[in-house]
């Protein structure tokens, strides 16, 4: 398996496979909204449907875990209160703002937005890791992916549209997944990778349910065939994502595989453009992708940073 993972076709076939996963969980969510008659306000009903969502995902990832390392799945008491943080920041948190911001803005706009992730990583990794500091080759890379960002938000009528609890939502779950990677890069050392995935899925996914379900209105959510399969899908989609990604961090130098991450939003626009009937790339949507894809690729290659494993 270590060979595989560390062949250079299959680390490029898998990085993009996951990539694609991640970056197809935009439509499909937009779908889902519609499907599942979730109201574009009912934040209780949204933060129900992540907490299912993640629940299923984390059980599965442990399952497979239990599968191929059983004693990986047992944790200390530490080290089950840093993954219950973990869970709180990057599944609970995340996902509250994810949810509820992806709702108000477009599955393309949601996908360039949450790229803003892979930028506040690199601003406060200078501030934490002492061979990773910030450079020109950064700079440039954080210029052109955040002026993507003001891109993909600019209207037809050549103003910017904003709203907090939209495109601010996005924003903000990109700021609380850069600062939950920081945290399991110091604090879930010693964890197996699959074990952090699966644990704090599960662990954050049960804090959503523990507000959404008591709150949740009458026929809030309504499942039907589709749903179901949509639901299932971005379950799995996340945890073999999640499981794939993890596995190739482990065998390979980190700043060749987050090179990838410019497939994410760039599969989400194309494919929210594609399933999403009143989505359609523009030419401003095209620039500002390139901009945020050029400014990933900058900002992790080996010129441009050292390698944090």
């Amino acid at each position: 398996m270590k060979n595989f993972l560390q062949n250079k076709w299959s680390v490029i076939v898998l990085a993009i496979f996951s990539s694609i996963l991640l970056g197809s969980a935009f439509p499909v969510l937009k779908v889902s909204y519609t499907e599942f008659q979730i109201a574009a306000d009912d934040i209780i009903a949204k933060i129900t449907f992540a907490g299912l969502r993640f629940l299923l995902a984390g059980i599965i990832v442990l399952v497979f875990l239990l599968i191929i390392s059983p004693k990986s799945i047992i944790v200390t008491r530490r080290q089950f209160t840093v993954l219950l943080l973990l869970g709180i920041i990057q599944t609970a948190l995340q996902y509250f703002f994810f949810y509820n911001g992806l709702a108000k803005v477009t599955g393309m706009q949601g996908a360039i937005l949450n790229s803003c992730g892979t930028f506040f990583t690199v601003i406060l990794a200078h501030y934490f890791y002492a061979n990773d500091k910030m450079n020109w080759k950064k700079v440039l890379g954080l210029i052109a992916g955040f002026t993507g960002v003001i891109a993909a938000n600019w209207g037809q009528g050549l103003e910017l549209n904003f709203t907090f609890t939209g495109e601010g939502f996005m924003i903000l779950s990109g700021l609380t997944s850069a600062v939950a990677t920081i945290m399991a890069k110091e604090l879930a050392k010693g964890i197996h990778p699959f074990a952090v995935t699966g644990w704090q899925f599960s662990l954050g996914a049960i804090i959503l349910l523990l507000i959404g379900l008591p709150n949740l209105g009458e026929n809030a959510l309504t499942f039907t065939p589709f749903g179901w399969a949509l639901f299932i899908y971005s379950a799995l989609l996340s945890s073999i994502a999640f499981a794939l990604w993890y596995s190739l961090l482990k065998y390979n130098a980190a700043g060749e595989i987050a090179m990838y991450r410019f497939i994410i939003p760039v599969s989400g626009s194309i494919l929210s453009a594609i399933f999403i009937p009143e989505e359609k790339l523009t030419i401003t949507t095209i620039a500002a992708l390139a901009l945020v894809a050029i400014g990933i690729i900058i900002v992790n290659s080996k010129v441009g940073q050292r390698d944090r494993t």
